[in-house]
């Protein structure tokens, strides 16, 4: 009974505080131009995430990449044919046939983005190398075969060709030299088999060297996000706020440090995809060293520059007469201060010519000209 009273006295006291607020608004001419709010405000349409408008200009584009691959293997009898010709006693002890050969197929799964109206479609060389089947499935539920036009392991990155002859839905490349650290990335993909997942971070860094990562075989400066990016995203584009294609993805660090994930930036992409489309393969100019920085022992000598740790044998280097501990301070006039330095002068400069290394051996300043050549020709 005092419970209800309680309650009672409570919502007289309501009633009073709001009928003396509703006075206060209509003696004030509040009246009409609350209730147009309030009529406007329940009526509003609520507004999209940038996200969400990313997606609607590159999300279709994106795709699932269906892989398989014929594994032979051949089996051995421990037992000479003549010897064991019984079938049911190979049965029984499960003992292989001599030379049967057996096959299998494994499957694997990756994602990928269209970027041209006739099919192409952008993906890592990870995720398609090696493959005797791709099936390339859309948003929109068609499933299509497509040929690998050409990889480059290198770099990680693969340009793949759609079968039919249809209308595709493109993604718009943009320019991953604007990028800020900072940024905001949506990495987009299949994880695990589940299609369209979408997930948001920044960029954390913008030349990541895939050495710092422990890879040894690459060659490329990734960016670096934490947007996740999980098995199954490889090959999936990295937006930025607009929709547009920043980076490709490519890997995701496991272990100490897990969350990272990485992505070859849109504009490497579109260098090493143009050569893929026109001969099948990219040229990646190289001259036969191996670079760290200036160790912390010669910082007294020199501070800027780029270490010469090894020289491969019967090289561009090594013929042109460059050593291990030479200190390269400047390639065709330009003051060297990384190895990362070196590697953009030789891309820059190509196969085709040569260039002038100066470089310090000892306290002597020296000067040679490198011809460039294919990295392929020494890795072959």
């Amino acid at each position: 009974m005092n419970l209800l009273k309680t309650i009672s006295k409570i919502s007289f006291i309501f009633f009073i505080l709001n009928s003396y607020s509703m006075q206060e608004i209509k003696s004030n001419g509040l009246h009409k131009d609350v209730t147009k709010r309030y009529y406007l405000t329940l009526n509003q349409k609520p507004q999209s995430s940038f996200i969400s408008e990313a997606l609607k200009k590159s999300g279709p584009a994106v795709v699932t990449i269906e892989t398989q691959t014929k594994i032979l293997a051949k089996e051995y009898n421990l037992f000479n044919n003549g010897l064991m010709f019984d079938p049911y006693f190979d049965q029984f002890f499960k003992i292989p046939r001599l030379n049967k050969t057996t096959q299998r197929i494994e499957r694997g799964q990756g994602s990928g983005v269209i970027f041209s109206t006739n099919g192409l479609v952008l993906t890592n060389a990870h995720v398609v190398e090696k493959t005797d089947k791709v099936v390339v499935g859309l948003t929109d539920g068609r499933r299509v075969n497509a040929k690998v036009i050409g990889l480059d392991t290198i770099t990680d990155i693969a340009v793949i060709k759609l079968d039919d002859s249809d209308s595709w839905p493109t993604a718009i490349l943009g320019d991953s030299d604007t990028l800020s650290v900072g940024d905001w990335a949506i990495a987009v993909g299949n994880p695990y088999g589940l299609e369209n997942t979408v997930t948001l971070g920044i960029i954390s860094n913008l030349n990541r060297n895939v050495s710092q990562l422990g890879i040894s075989d690459k060659r490329v400066n990734l960016i670096q996000t934490d947007a996740a990016i999980n098995p199954g995203n490889s090959g999936g584009p990295l937006l930025n706020s607009k929709g547009e294609v920043i980076g490709i993805n490519t890997l995701v660090r496991s272990g100490p440090g897990a969350g990272l994930g990485f992505a070859i930036p849109i504009n490497k992409v579109k260098e090493i995809s143009n050569q893929l489309i026109k001969s099948g393969k990219a040229i990646h100019p190289m001259i036969g060293i191996n670079l760290s920085s200036i160790p912390p022992e010669l910082n007294n000598t020199i501070n800027n520059g780029a270490y010469i740790v090894y020289v491969i044998p019967e090289g561009p280097a090594s013929k042109a007469g460059l050593k291990s501990k030479d200190i390269i301070i400047s390639i065709n006039k330009k003051a060297i201060s990384s190895p990362q330095d070196v590697i953009n002068e030789i891309n820059k400069n190509g196969i085709n010519k040569s260039l002038r290394i100066t470089f310090l051996r000892s306290k002597d300043i020296k000067s040679i000209l490198v011809k460039p050549i294919d990295i392929n020709k020494i890795l072959l």
